[in-house]
């Protein structure tokens, strides 16, 4: 039956294969089924991406390239290269309540394309910038001359932070410490919840994984219509496989309801995230855990005897309890300045959040000796 699953991932007239032994998969696809293929060597560049290994053999994938393009381009539609910048915003800007003149058509076309390829350029790891992004986003059909101000700044950070790259770490991260108190969910009204998986999921082949979370809000990120921001970043093992930025559907009156929804918004992405890996044949060790940063809502939705007096939130609060019940999945605190999704969540200062994303887009070393070194300037 074999010991691993081997993958062809198609995107158009792109493949990708994942083998022990992708050339005789390519072999057999020229030789027998007369496919004509070309560039069929070592994964080095696909859709804007560049990929190669570091020196201790861990691969590694950046859109460097892209973003060499992305400055090309802008030197092209401006006539200079983009002043460079420690971050892609001003710290808690405001874009909703810039009041400059309106572009006309050429100035929205040219604001809508920058727009487009920083949104390609965060599928491709960048997710730096996807609040910012994301922000400046809802501007598109009319957009003013301070939004292109803006992502012409964020263009500048790009410049300056090309290098940022995803490190595919494949180690198991340790959780022996983690703080997590085990309750009786047999006298709550989620007694007997259960994950509920499909009959015909393949066999786990391979090398275990463990699948983990961080959720943020930024409560009040829109000073026009009140709403929040909900922010989630995924991990398998060690490494950031997905990412979620986007603002809130209802204005949410205090903290505890915008993280509330946050919470449930990852939870509902690490149930979908679960179910295609389970679908790839992925092994999935141990309980999925989500991490928070608001300790309030994290012990309200954890323990059976938690109580909840905001009516509005009832449906999430269920749904995230629920969850918790079934033992597939934890919640746990984290403080602030260790949730690497305030990244995604609110407009940022370099020096605030350089600590944080420092080892997972801009160090190529142990992640550990970051902390020790952290530990010992402590």
């Amino acid at each position: 039956m074999g010991s691993h699953y081997e993958y062809i991932a198609v995107y158009c007239d792109d493949l990708t294969i994942a083998s022990k032994d992708p050339a005789a998969i390519t072999t057999e696809l020229v030789d027998i089924f007369k496919f004509k293929l070309k560039g069929t060597g070592k994964i080095n560049y696909l859709l804007g991406c560049d990929y190669s290994r570091d020196a201790g053999g861990t691969l590694c994938m950046r859109p460097k390239k892209y973003i060499e393009k992305m400055m090309a381009t802008y030197k092209r539609w401006f006539g200079e290269k983009p002043r460079q910048y420690q971050s892609p915003l001003e710290p808690n800007d405001n874009p909703e309540l810039d009041t400059s003149e309106l572009l006309d058509l050429p100035g929205i076309k040219l604001f809508q394309s920058m727009i487009g390829a920083c949104q390609w350029v965060i599928q491709l790891g960048r997710f730096d910038i996807a609040v910012h992004i994301m922000s400046l986003g809802s501007f598109r059909a009319a957009p003013r001359q301070g939004h292109l101000d803006r992502i012409k700044r964020i263009y500048g950070y790009l410049s300056k932070f090309k290098d940022g790259t995803i490190r595919i770490r494949t180690g198991i991260p340790d959780f022996s410490d983690l703080k997590y108190e085990r309750h009786n969910w047999s006298q709550s009204p989620y007694a007997g919840a259960k994950e509920l998986l499909p009959n015909n999921l393949p066999t786990p082949k391979g090398k275990p994984i463990q699948l983990y979370s961080y959720a943020d809000a930024n409560l009040f990120h829109n000073k026009v219509n009140g709403k929040s921001v909900t922010a989630v970043l995924h991990f398998i093992n060690k490494t950031p496989f997905d990412w979620f930025s986007k603002t809130q559907s209802v204005v949410n009156t205090a903290t505890f309801g915008a993280e509330t929804t946050a919470a449930r918004t990852a939870i509902e992405q690490m149930r979908s995230r679960n179910m295609t890996l389970m679908y790839l044949g992925v092994p999935i060790v141990g309980p999925s855990v989500l991490f928070g940063d608001n300790e309030s809502v994290v012990n309200t939705n954890s323990k059976p005897h938690g109580k909840l007096h905001k009516r509005h939130l009832m449906l999430s609060y269920h749904y995230v309890r629920e969850a918790l019940a079934t033992e597939q999945y934890l919640y746990s605190f984290v403080s602030g300045k260790n949730n690497p999704s305030d990244i995604l969540s609110k407009h940022w200062s370099h020096g605030d959040v350089y600590p944080t994303i420092k080892p997972i887009l801009f160090y190529g070393g142990d992640t550990k000796d970051l902390v020790e070194d952290h530990d010992d300037t402590d």
